[in-house]
């Protein structure tokens, strides 16, 4: 029994067939190309694990502050911080 066929002779096949069916060929293998999903570069990668990171970090962050009981503004203590230092230089 076969493995298969080769690029080569399915390339001699289509050569054999009208030009109206080589497109519809053409169209279904785009149509099953198209479905697949894309390969992430090492880029795209590091930049979703980043935001992965991100997302975690900001999911902590909420922990922690739905664990601290009263009201408080970290906005308003990371400018009051800043002033401060700022002042002292």
């Amino acid at each position: 029994m076969s493995d298969g066929v080769t690029l080569e002779q399915v390339e001699q096949l289509v050569v054999q067939l009208p030009p109206t069916a080589r497109l519809k060929l053409a169209a279904h293998i785009c149509e099953q190309l198209s479905a697949i999903p894309p390969v992430d570069s090492d880029e795209e990668t590091a930049r979703r694990e980043r935001l992965a990171q991100v997302d975690a970090w900001l999911a902590e962050c909420d922990a922690v502050a739905a664990s601290i009981e009263g009201e408080f503004d970290s906005a308003e203590d990371l400018r009051q911080i800043r002033e401060e230092r700022t002042n002292r230089l």
